[in-house]
């Protein structure tokens, strides 16, 4: 299978769930406000995923995939499991003293732990899979370890840049999901299912491992 050509799939694949995140959420609650804004921000680094891939930064794009991923579990945890004085935190006005407050919120593992019982099912698995096999490579490409060390030294395999970039894209998806959830618009009914089914070659199977 071909980078190039997953990555020009995986671009269209963009500009179909590009709809998703022009969700109008000014008026909403600061809680929808503010996981659709991390929603956005998982896009965003998708879409500078590809552009690393593209341009060879093979190190640079495994080390944003943790960015992105931990993006998406904050944007879960504001929904279902965040109080509304966290929630307030993070969208305060940018300050020295605000920053100092939001960084007081839950760490990532404590984010996923407070899901349990609370998000779907179904997406929670999906969070505490990736994290599983994938949080350890991703910290060491991350930190300058042995995983960058090694692939920088001996190359990339084809198989594991093509890994990287179908997790991206399911990241991306999930974050799609969460808007459909949160904005129950009913134009976009029934049509993530058929963009998955339609852009199943450039999405990832039931684990990822980086």
């Amino acid at each position: 299978m071909d980078l190039n050509k997953i990555l020009m799939e995986s671009a269209e694949l963009d500009e179909r769930l590009h709809e998703f995140w022009l969700t109008d959420g000014l008026n909403a609650p600061d809680k929808m406000r503010c996981a659709a804004i991390l929603c956005r921000v998982v896009y965003e680094h998708a879409e500078s995923i590809k552009m690393l891939l593209a341009r060879g930064n093979f190190t640079s794009a495994i080390g944003l995939m943790r960015l992105q991923y931990e993006s998406l579990v904050r944007a879960f945890w504001v929904v279902y499991a965040a109080t509304d004085g966290f929630v307030t935190k993070l969208m305060a006005e940018l300050t020295d003293e605000a920053a100092r407050v939001a960084n007081k919120i839950p760490m990532l593992s404590e984010m996923l732990n407070s899901l349990d019982g609370k998000a779907p099912k179904e997406a929670t698995d999906m969070l505490l899979e990736f994290k599983e096999y994938s949080w350890k490579p991703l910290s060491s490409y991350i930190h300058g370890g042995i995983h960058a060390i090694d692939r920088n030294r001996r190359g990339y395999p084809l198989p594991l840049l093509l890994q990287l970039l179908k997790a991206s894209n399911g990241i991306s998806i999930m974050a799609a999901m969460l808007l459909v959830i949160l904005y129950k618009n009913p134009a976009h009914k029934g049509k993530l299912p058929a963009i998955q089914r339609e852009f199943a070659d450039c999405l990832p199977r039931p684990s990822v491992k980086a």
